[in-house]
């Protein structure tokens, strides 16, 4: 008796938590069966935020759109292993975060030809176009104004974990909880990391602050 309360109290709390993420859930559960236009879906969920926040983080939309691809290549690979152990987009930002540091690192060392992309591109995975209308609100964002220009630069000039954790706050509205559950640290370190973040921030746009440092 006690062990059957005990299990429907674990199962209330199960849907409580994840019930938002069930169409998600859902979708990769058809995903791990081969199911294209499940795949699909799921992509149309997501794609504006992935490449919306590889955009910013990168500043170039041919490579914001390569890393998106690879974004979503990785997910349907990855759908036979996927558990729903936490929140499926913390799971999906995690891999844009890995993707997007490896893609700064490679950067830095100029490999800017490598090879190791081929076989992201030979997929097994459907093929897929980011719709226009992503690219080009992407681009109306970029080219928009002087004020968010200048705003994009100076995100982009950030060391990039708190790059990282700004834009996941301030363009993706995710929590102190999620950040720190993709970048893998304390909620205390995401804070300082926002915190400093935005110091440097302020400093940087002071022509466009007008008594206010911002919000996070």
């Amino acid at each position: 008796m006690l062990q059957a309360v005990a299990d429907a109290f674990a199962h209330l709390v199960h849907m409580e938590t994840d019930q938002p993420l069930d169409i998600d859930v859902d979708l990769m559960r058809r995903v791990a069966h081969q199911d294209d236009h499940a795949f699909r879906l799921l992509v149309e969920r997501h794609q504006n935020a992935v490449y919306g926040t590889i955009l910013k983080m990168l500043g170039d939309p041919i490579e914001a759109e390569d890393i998106a691809q690879q974004v979503f290549i990785r997910v349907y690979r990855a759908a036979p292993q996927y558990q729903p152990s936490a929140q499926f987009r913390t799971w999906l930002f995690t891999i844009v975060r890995n993707l997007v540091f490896n893609e700064h690192r490679r950067r830095s060392r100029a490999w800017f030809f490598s090879i190791d992309q081929q076989p992201e591109e030979e997929s097994d995975a459907p093929r897929f176009e980011l719709p226009d209308t992503v690219t080009k609100a992407a681009d109306r964002d970029i080219m928009d104004r002087e004020m968010m220009d200048s705003i994009d630069r100076a995100i982009r000039s950030l060391p990039e974990q708190q790059r990282i954790a700004v834009i996941l706050r301030r363009y993706d509205e995710f929590s102190y909880e999620e950040i720190a559950e993709v970048m893998k640290v304390s909620v205390p370190s995401v804070k300082s990391l926002l915190f400093r973040a935005r110091e440097t921030l302020r400093v940087k746009l002071s022509s466009y602050l007008h008594g206010d440092g911002g919000e996070e």
